[in-house]
């Protein structure tokens, strides 16, 4: 069978692995944990290196349809979003590597068939601050590939909204230890609805600013989703420090440290940075799942 099927995705899971930390995040207040989903499918990219929307729209619904616990795609989807919101999908438009239009497009189609007016519905990175959907945006998804990062050590969801801030480079000392600062800023606070950690071809390694190195890309073919920000970045990063150690033969520190993850947890309370506080549940192909 092409792609995956969703229900043999669903009943095919390969069922939970409880990964991380305590934490105090709002997204899993009282000690709960965070509920993230990784899906893989080889046949997501095609021979040119491009995302095939049939395969990642299965992909995308399969992972909300087991975040959520519903059956029916469009019933998952509209327990993230409603007919009534206005949704500003927050993508990211890196050259070498941007968020993949297939996502861009399973995404903006399944808000629609929520019942969200098209017109209330847009796509953007670097004009976040003067879209006019995002100016009166209820929602936001959050979509962008993971990489390393000059800066960060890793570009991840949570560095993903760094073009809502009037003056990004305030975000940049200490290796952006202070990026959960982002998701208090008045265009982002709440509005979250989800998280889409695009791995298709993840960047695991990469030395100056804008550095892309082909050579340290790989087709891991997977979306990691939630609605917990940290935990998903917590298991994107979890599963590039394994690539390394694989890569390299020996543990390989990513430089700099990407302890923005854990602040966003335990300075800014968005979410389960720590393994054993995330219940991950994997859809579709295991193998080299690295985690």
């Amino acid at each position: 069978m092409n792609g995956i099927s969703r229900r043999g995705m669903l009943r095919g899971a390969l069922g939970l692995l409880a990964g991380s930390v305590v934490a105090r995040g709002a997204i899993a207040a009282g000690g709960a944990k965070s509920r993230v989903v990784l899906v893989r499918d080889p046949k997501a990219i095609d021979g040119d290196g491009n995302a095939r929307l049939d395969v990642i729209q299965e992909m995308i619904d399969a992972a909300v349809v087991e975040l959520v616990g519903e059956t029916d795609p469009i019933d998952a989807w509209g327990q993230i979003l409603k007919a009534r919101d206005v949704v500003g999908i927050k993508s990211n438009v890196w050259q070498y590597l941007p968020t993949p239009p297939a996502v861009e497009e399973a995404i903006r189609r399944r808000a629609i068939e929520v019942g969200v007016k098209p017109d209330d519905v847009a796509v953007d990175d670097r004009n976040v601050l003067r879209n006019r959907v995002f100016s009166r945006a209820t929602a936001l998804v959050n979509t962008r590939p993971m990489r390393s990062h000059h800066w960060a050590g890793l570009g991840t969801c949570l560095k993903n909204y760094i073009t809502f801030a009037p003056e990004p480079w305030a975000y940049h000392p200490n290796a952006c230890e202070n990026l959960g600062a982002l998701w208090r800023l008045p265009a982002c606070k709440g509005k979250t609805r989800l998280n889409v950690l695009v791995m298709l071809t993840p960047q695991f390694h990469g030395v100056g600013p804008h550095n892309f190195s082909p050579e340290h890309v790989w087709p891991y073919a997977g979306l990691v989703v939630s609605r917990d920000p940290v935990a998903a970045d917590a298991i994107g990063a979890a599963i590039i420090v394994a690539k390394r150690r694989d890569f390299f033969g020996q543990d390989r520190p990513i430089s700099p440290s990407v302890h923005h993850i854990r602040v966003a947890d335990t300075r800014f309370g968005l979410g389960n940075s720590r393994l054993e506080r995330i219940d991950l549940l994997r859809l579709g192909e295991a193998r080299g799942s690295l985690i």
